[in-house]
């Protein structure tokens, strides 16, 4: 395999953040699996883990670890597309070492201390931030993100601005500082329970339906760009389009969240539509991932790389676009708001858009990190073998979850008359969650064959190959 160097050297301390990312992914996977199996085994590992609390640890993992593959990923990205070195290298490892702390920190909080405990010895009856879904982090913890956050933004935003500027760094920014932005909203918990409903909607959809989305295409473009060769002009046109109709459509598909919490009828309406539209920029992305790759110029030795890619653009728009269509109209959301439903939707969009695309970027740095073009044949056909049982086993738990939805649908929401009780519903469900725990089982063999082909060497006959021999083939 033919060697290769950083063009920037300070592009290397983005390996720290994935290597964290990586690590940290492992565990929101082991946590998803002891969820799943306390669905069906009720008393697992109580009292030491409630379902509660390995269900907070689950999403806190997937926020921290995706957060940790975005920085990583700016980190290396941004020198690149600005050709010029990291504003200050040594604040990125300093960052890094605080948020994995806090971050560890927090997890640990969650374990060893009784929530409401956690809560009073952390000041959260000074400020009132704690106890809603995603962002259960103690004040202490929400004040390191924002410092960690405001810092990583003045590096990344003085390289650029030292630097060439273009379009997939600008609109990378322009999502990063969104994702920060929106943040804020998390400290506004207001005792009228419409109002705190509205401004956790502002960060937890206008972070994974808005600003995550531009994140998402600016990694996506620059891996494509890398891979593909193709011009620079070409993708540009697409990530304007694809960012303009993902803020139109996100934005106002806040709505779809305002459906029943007690504000104005006219929600129904621009939920509806604008929630109906949120499938085509994620079609968009899809027809730009195939489009780039066909009208390829040079055969990147990093397939593997391609295929977490297109990957990406594919899954993102089954499970953000299409699974999150079927539900999003007012008149359906009305039976399946909350149901396995919505589980099989997030677990398919969170798959799809963000852990693929920071796979694909992973893919396509770190062998470079580690001096080498791309890993060898081998090493690429165990990531590859990777991505299809991953996928493979995501798809077991979606199907999983939209058969259990829409049981406990017609069982227990339909009916006018003779619904089942919630737990009675449950016992009929319990079929698919063991289907679902099947499919969690094949995710993390997925990812443990992800893990390995980091160790994996070339065969015999990569090893007789001249330096750039892999390339010509």
């Amino acid at each position: 395999m033919q060697p290769a160097t950083l063009k920037y050297q300070s592009q290397s301390v983005a390996k720290l953040y994935f290597i964290a990312a990586l690590g940290l992914f492992t565990g929101q996977i082991l946590f998803g699996l002891t969820l799943g199996l306390q669905y069906v085994i009720g008393d697992l590992m109580f009292p030491a883990i409630p379902f509660n609390i390995a269900r907070m640890v689950h999403t806190n993992l997937l926020i921290v670890w995706l957060l940790m593959g975005f920085m990583g990923s700016a980190y290396y990205l941004v020198p690149e597309e600005a050709e010029t070195e990291l504003y200050s290298p040594r604040l990125a490892v300093a960052l890094f070492w605080i948020f994995l702390a806090a971050g560890a920190a927090t997890i640990l909080g969650y374990l060893l201390v009784p929530y409401a405990t956690l809560a009073q010895a952390t000041g959260n009856d000074i400020l009132a931030t704690m106890g809603r879904e995603f962002l259960e982090q103690p004040l202490p913890t929400k004040l390191g993100i924002v410092v960690v956050a405001l810092a990583f933004l003045f590096n990344i935003s003085m390289t650029v601005l030292k630097g060439r500027k273009t379009a997939i760094s600008l609109v990378l920014l322009m999502g990063l500082w969104g994702l920060a932005l929106m943040f804020l909203f998390s400290f506004v918990n207001p005792s009228n329970l419409v109002r705190d409903k509205m401004y956790w909607w502002f960060v937890v959809h206008l972070w994974v339906e808005g600003t995550w989305e531009l994140i998402m295409g600016a990694l996506l473009a620059f891996v494509l760009v890398k891979t593909t060769g193709v011009d620079r002009e070409v993708i540009d046109k697409w990530l304007y389009l694809i960012i303009t109709m993902a803020l139109v459509t996100g934005i106002l598909g806040t709505g779809h969240h305002f459906f029943f919490i007690g504000l104005p009828g006219y929600w129904h309406w621009v939920g509806s539509v604008f929630s109906a539209m949120e499938p085509i920029p994620f079609f968009m992305m899809t027809l730009f991932a195939f489009n780039m790759v066909q009208r390829r110029k040079r055969e990147h030795p990093n397939q593997a790389a391609v295929l977490w890619a297109v990957g990406c653009a594919v899954m993102g728009f089954l499970g953000a676009g299409l699974w999150g269509f079927i539900h999003t109209l007012s008149p359906v959301n009305y039976y399946t708001h909350g149901s396995q439903i919505t589980a099989a939707h997030g677990h398919l969009a969170f798959y799809g858009a963000y852990v693929l695309v920071v796979i694909a970027v992973i893919s396509y740095a770190m062998p470079i990190l580690r001096g080498r073009e791309a890993n060898s044949r081998r090493a690429q056909a165990c990531e590859m073998w990777s991505f299809w049982i991953m996928s493979i086993g995501m798809a077991v738990m979606v199907l999983a979850l939209t058969g259990a939805g829409i049981l406990q649908v017609w069982l227990q929401r339909i009916p006018t008359e003779g619904a089942l009780g919630f737990m009675a519903t449950q016992d009929q469900l319990r079929f698919f969650y063991w289907v679902r725990v099947a499919g969690g089982l094949m995710f993390l063999a997925g990812l443990l064959t992800y893990l390995a082909a980091f160790f994996v060497g070339p065969g015999r006959d990569e090893e007789a190959l001249p330096a750039g021999a892999l390339r010509a083939a």
